[in-house]
């Protein structure tokens, strides 16, 4: 892996405090605003989880089997704040497979809710805002998106903008195993509300539901907001539409007919030129012989598969075995 050797102060994390005080920075602010819902980032998204495929690989993709456990950045009221800090950071660092080093924990006044340097090391440098220290449930959450920073950053792997670079951030936590942490600290208490992060919390759900079908893992009980569930199941019913998108055997009979009339228009021998990828993500190529390509549903690389009927497809990035009706 290619470390850079000059510090870099990561783009910090957004907040949404949930009681009055001091203003934070971010998209989403209390007092009649809400917090931003749906799927606006889902294109960034999916090409986050196939970036993270694509730089991991396959076999180093499956060794984050199991997510950080609940009990392991439980933070109780009488630890001692710094130590306990610490040692949540310290099974973040563990979880997402980084060098164990010391985590360097420091709280100050501050509009965002954590900043952390993303250094050659040995050591973690990371900063939480002070409202943490009497929030402390949420302390896991905030750690999670900085200490992802770090990984991604030693990993190399960035998207070009930071924007972009945010959501590769937050979406690489949660399919890597920490981030189910940031869906859970999203709140929302009459007019006052919480969300750390820059996923909305059905994109979290999203995300997380990808990783539940590819790792056999559900996080559903260990949330604690209820909020966060609700996201999960509504970004789970999300991820599930990923698998009736045809050529898949499991599209719908609606999407079946589009897909059959596009596959008709494709033949047709006085088409001229390859025609555009629809809205469902297939596209022909041929007329003879005649190919489709799609995204694959678990890490949307392109699969491209002969027009001949009912045949299944190996992924050739993530090994996912798809039935396709062609």
């Amino acid at each position: 892996m290619r470390i850079r050797p000059t510090p870099v102060r990561a783009t910090p994390v957004h907040l949404i405090p949930d009681f009055p005080g001091p203003p934070y920075s971010g998209r989403v602010t209390t007092g009649g605003r809400a917090i931003e819902h749906g799927y606006p980032h889902l294109d960034t998204v999916r090409a986050a989880v196939h970036a993270l495929f694509k730089r991991l690989s396959y076999d180093t993709v499956r060794t984050f089997d199991t997510s950080v456990l609940p009990v392991d950045v439980a933070f109780g009221e009488e630890e001692d704040l710094h130590l306990g800090a610490q040692r949540v950071a310290g099974a973040l660092v563990r979880q997402l497979h980084l060098p164990d080093a010391r985590a360097v924990i420091t709280f100050r006044g501050m509009e965002h809710a954590a900043n952390v340097e993303l250094t050659a090391g040995p050591e973690y440098f990371i900063e939480l805002n002070d409202r943490f220290r009497t929030h402390r449930k949420d302390i896991g959450a905030a750690l999670a998106h900085e200490v992802t920073h770090v990984a991604l950053h030693r990993l190399d792997l960035a998207f070009p903008g930071t924007r972009d670079n945010e959501i590769l951030t937050d979406t690489a936590a949660a399919y890597l195993g920490a981030g189910w942490l940031l869906l859970d600290a999203y709140r929302e208490h009459g007019p006052f509300s919480q969300k750390l992060g820059y996923l909305t919390p059905e994109e979290f759900g999203y995300v997380l539901a990808k990783r539940a079908r590819f790792f056999g893992e559900d996080p559903a009980p260990w949330f604690t907001s209820p909020q966060a569930y609700d996201a999960y199941t509504a970004g789970a019913a999300r991820a599930r539409q990923d698998l009736r998108r045809p050529p898949l055997a499991g599209a719908g009979w609606a999407a079946r007919l589009r897909y059959a009339k596009d596959r008709r228009a494709a033949q047709d021998p006085r088409r001229t030129g390859r025609p555009p990828a629809t809205a469902e993500g297939y596209a022909f190529e041929g007329p003879s012989p005649l190919r489709v390509s799609f995204p694959c549903p678990a890490c949307h690389q392109r699969i491209r598969v002969p027009v001949r009927g009912r045949l299944q497809a190996r992924c050739g990035l993530c090994k996912t075995l798809l039935d396709c009706d062609t």
